[in-house]
């Protein structure tokens, strides 16, 4: 099957299953409500504001086309604070109390898949704007994400370390009570024995740690070109930030959980010649119109800065929504 036609039959499904969900619903005589599941606050605010971000700038941009159906299009704005007992509170309020057509969130893999199963069990469609994780789109036909996938990215940047930087030897680090970080690890361990770069030393941390002297000194008296860390961008700058204070000199690779400006607030010169991948990276310069007017809005709303993967995938899942009502 060529990629139009699969692109075609998925948006199809997703827009049967959007009407399906409608019902009376979701929509008031002047309004199509769209919820946003994410963080304004804690440990994860960067990916949920970022996304919000987007949302809002596709609403408008909605709106002042004249609106969908004859309606305004309204995002109806949450906060789970980056707390996992939180998520399900709010995408309940979601569907029951605000009655929303559709939810875009969580940008996280965890958090989504704590959501999707309630969505999944009222039949509204939850469509991710940064959930890269494995097991997440498994979970119901009601669940979607428009976001570039750890199981494509992951092997992509191993390959370009082996054969390109003449990576032999790696550390892989995990958080260990994120979803995310564990999938991706897994990933990364598969892609690396596949482009036969060893993996060293295994160590380990939590989300939420501050101190991370005692993984990086198990590093000391190893051998190796470069450190994986799959965790978030709050540890990974604290986590470079030690890398350099014990004297050591390899760059670290990740994936797009790192993708933050906190990762360089929080880790400064340290992460420096970091590598990390993303679903999407701002060129001013793209011959793409569309493109160019999404990145053009964003910089004239946010002091001239440049948006990032969760800006650009939350602005698109809300068009997805709108193209499928």
């Amino acid at each position: 099957m060529n990629k139009k036609l699969s692109a075609l039959i998925t948006m199809l499904v997703f827009s049967l299953v959007i009407l399906a969900g409608c019902g009376s619903s979701g929509s008031s005589d002047d309004t199509i409500k769209i919820g946003f599941l994410g963080a304004k606050t804690g440990g994860h605010a960067s990916y949920g504001l970022e996304t919000l971000k987007g949302m809002k700038m596709a609403e408008e941009d909605i709106n002042a086309a004249g609106g969908l159906l004859g309606k305004n299009v309204a995002i109806v704005e949450t906060d789970h604070g980056s707390k996992n007992s939180e998520a399900s509170t709010v995408t309940d309020k979601l569907i029951n109390n605000d009655k929303v057509v559709a939810i875009v969130g969580d940008p996280t893999t965890g958090l989504t898949k704590i959501a999707a199963p309630i969505a999944q069990d009222n039949q509204v469609v939850l469509l991710s704007a940064g959930a890269v994780g494995t097991g997440v789109v498994e979970i119901g036909d009601y669940i979607f994400r428009d976001t570039l996938l750890d199981a494509l990215a992951a092997p992509a940047v191993t390959k370009y370390c082996a054969e390109e930087l003449d990576w032999k030897k790696v550390a892989l680090i995990t958080s260990v009570n994120n979803d995310y970080s564990v999938s991706l690890s897994n990933i990364f361990r598969d892609a690396l024995k596949k482009y036969n770069v060893e993996i060293v030393t295994e160590q380990q941390v939590k989300d939420g740690d501050t101190n991370f002297s005692a993984q990086v000194t198990n590093l000391t008296d190893q051998e190796f070109d470069g450190i994986v860390f799959t965790g978030y961008y709050t540890e990974g700058g604290l986590l470079m930030k030690e890398v350099r204070k014990q004297g050591l000199k390899q760059v670290m690779v990740g994936g797009d959980g790192l993708l933050s400006p906190v990762l360089w607030e929080m880790g400064e010169a340290a992460v420096e010649s970091s590598m990390v991948y993303t679903g999407f990276a701002p060129d001013p310069n793209t011959d793409n119109e569309k493109t160019k007017a999404f990145i053009d809005k964003y910089k004239a709303n946010n002091g001239n800065k440049l948006p990032d993967m969760f800006s650009a995938q939350g602005y698109d899942a809300v068009m997805l929504i709108a193209e499928a009502i």
